[in-house]
C-alpha cells in the first residue's frame, strides 16, 4: 500500500490503557495517522443523561490524546454492545489498518495478556492487533525503538517488509530474534488464515503471552503497512 497507516488505539482510561496509547505513540511517531475510541455499550435512557456521559466520554478522550505528548489524533465515541464490532466497524469505515490494545487487567508487569476484546479480532480479523504489555507507558520510550524482531511463516513477506517500513521511520534495525532486546515484534499469521486476516499459530500465541516483554504487532495473512515516507516494499 502507498498510504500512510491509520491506527485506532482503543482507549476508556481504566487501568492499563494508557500503555496502548503510548504504543499508538509509537505509531505516531513513526507517521501513522492516529485516532482514539471509546466503545459505550448502550445509550442511555434519558436525553439529558446521554448529553452528559457523552461530553463525559470526549473528555476522557481528550485526555488520552494529551498522553499522546503532542502528536495529533481524531477522536471517537462509538456505541456498540460488543466493544471489538464498535471498533472494527470504526476501522472499515475510517480505512484504519491497525487496532493497539493495553493487556489485560490483570497482567504482570512488563507482560502480554490478550484481552477478550483483542482475542476477537484475532480470530479471523482483517485489521492488524497490536497490543502494548503491562505497565509500557512508564517505560518512557518516546519513540526511541531500536530494535524490531519480525517472525513468523517465511513465504509471507508482508512481516519483513513491514518490520522494516517501521524501523526506517523509527531509524531502528530489524532482526529476527524474538529476545528481551527487541522493543517491538511483528507477527505474522499462518498461512491456513487466508489472504488479509489474522490468524495465530499456537507457537505465536505462546511467545506473545509466555515469552514477549515488549509490544507486539499482529498482522493479517499477506497485509504490509507502509510509514510516513516508507512504503513496505513486498515484491
Amino acid at each position: 500500500m502507498s498510504d500512510t497507516t491509520r491506527v485506532i488505539v482503543s482507549y476508556d482510561g481504566t487501568y492499563n490503557e494508557d500503555d496502548a496509547v503510548a504504543l499508538g505513540r509509537l505509531f505516531g511517531v513513526a507517521g501513522a495517522e492516529l485516532a482514539l475510541a471509546y466503545v459505550r455499550h448502550a445509550p442511555e435512557d434519558e436525553v439529558g443523561r446521554e448529553v452528559l456521559v457523552e461530553h463525559d466520554a470526549e473528555q476522557l478522550l481528550g485526555r488520552g490524546v494529551e498522553l499522546l505528548g503532542g502528536l495529533q489524533a481524531s477522536r471517537h465515541v462509538i456505541t456498540d454492545r460488543s466493544t471489538p464490532k464498535g471498533l472494527s466497524g470504526l476501522a472499515e469505515r475510517k480505512g484504519a489498518q491497525v487496532i493497539v490494545f493495553c493487556s489485560d487487567s490483570h497482567t504482570a508487569r512488563g507482560h502480554i495478556a490478550i484481552g477478550n476484546s483483542a482475542q476477537r479480532l484475532l480470530e479471523g480479523g482483517t485489521t492488524a492487533i497490536a497490543i502494548a504489555p503491562a505497565g509500557y507507558a512508564a517505560r518512557e520510550l518516546e519513540g526511541r525503538a531500536k530494535l524490531l524482531a519480525a517472525t513468523g511463516d517465511a513465504e509471507d513477506p508482508a512481516v519483513e517488509a513491514t518490520a522494516r517500513a517501521l524501523a526506517d521511520a523509527l531509524g531502528a534495525s530489524v532482526t529476527s530474534i524474538a529476545d528481551e532486546s527487541a522493543d517491538l515484534l511483528i507477527v505474522g499469521s499462518r498461512p491456513e488464515a487466508g489472504a488479509g486476516r489474522i490468524a495465530l499459530s499456537a507457537a505465536a500465541h505462546n511467545l506473545i503471552e509466555e515469552v514477549a516483554t515488549c509490544p507486539v504487532l499482529v498482522l493479517p495473512r499477506g497485509v504490509a503497512l507502509s510509514f510516513e515516507g516508507h512504503p513496505a516494499v513486498t515484491a
